[in-house]
């Protein structure tokens, strides 16, 4: 199948109209007629139903369309990516981060985008818990590494850059300290630490759910803003709390233990950015982030 009669199809199959199809190509209408008929003979069945009225897809058409108009994006986005990278990047990008970013990934992501975008400087920015979305609405940061679930409808969720499983933290002196697990049964079995408002309420149902796997409610404490504060609480024996198994390393403390959390589902952490304000550099970094993500096997695992 050549080129031009994928533009065709795929130029005709938006405008619906055989002469506005021929000036967006600068093509005659005859020679647009003579190339989506010759790619009708290619796959055997009409594309179009034409009358003298109007012009629309068949049902082989609409398929068809379905299929090639990803690829078609995929491909200009390729080439964009590519020229931006052959042309290189300059400004300043504002990178977020939760708690530990993207843990020892970090440097190899930042290294990747650098070394393609030397002119592109690179500013970091720690959000808190209080408020993990609202640097990045606020256009304080163009981009963020932060704790999934996302899901707003102002915000894409790029590559997820940490895959780890969770564990339980606890004062040292705690009875769970002592056990070689802990399972999500056992948050009805103390108090958890609470919402913090400005955290989207799915987010930390995640976290920290309302309700164990058997239905019993999960006692929620005061709501923290820092993660320092979290830990302070914790160690200070005012309760327990599910967290990331990376915390065991960046954020070791010794007034509390760790405690494998067997049955909590794994907790990612993915690049995320305000859809409005997609533009060359985070795109350069979205996809430097997948890159080091492939070179690293996946996504980094605690």
């Amino acid at each position: 199948m050549e080129q031009r009669e994928i533009d065709c199809f795929l130029v005709l199959a938006g405008e619906l109209h055989f002469g506005r199809t021929a000036e967006r190509l600068h093509l005659s209408q005859a020679r647009v007629s003579q190339t989506i008929k010759k790619l009708e003979r290619r796959i055997g069945a009409p594309l179009f139903e034409r009358t003298s009225r109007r012009v629309r897809l068949t049902p082989l058409g609409e398929q068809l369309l379905a299929d090639v108009e990803p690829l078609q994006r995929a491909m200009r986005d390729a080439f964009d990516r590519a020229t931006a990278s052959a042309r290189g990047i300059d400004g300043v990008l504002d990178v977020g981060f939760l708690g530990s970013g993207a843990g020892m990934l970090t440097s190899a992501l930042l290294d990747t985008f650098r070394s393609r975008h030397p002119g592109c400087e690179v500013r970091m920015r720690e959000t808190q818990f209080a408020d993990p979305l609202g640097p990045l609405r606020a256009g304080d940061v163009d981009v963020l590494l932060t704790r999934l679930p996302v899901e707003e409808p102002d915000l894409t969720v790029g590559p997820v850059v940490i895959a780890e499983p969770r564990v339980l933290m606890v004062p040292t002196g705690h009875p769970f300290a002592r056990r070689e697990s802990a399972e999500l049964e056992d948050l009805a079995r103390d108090t958890v630490f609470g919402v913090v408002s400005s955290a989207p309420q799915y987010w930390w149902d995640f976290h920290v759910p309302p309700e164990t796997p058997s239905g019993r409610q999960v006692r929620r404490g005061q709501s923290v803003s820092t993660f320092q504060e979290l830990i302070t609480l914790v160690a200070a024996g005012q309760g327990i709390t599910p967290v990331a198994a990376s915390v065991t390393r960046y954020f070791a403390h010794p007034g509390v233990a760790f405690v494998p959390l067997r049955d909590a589902p794994p907790t990612e952490v993915a690049l995320v950015w305000r859809t409005a304000g997609l533009n060359s550099r985070v795109r350069a970094f979205a996809q430097a982030a997948a890159d080091a993500v492939r070179a690293n096997g996946g996504p980094a695992a605690f």
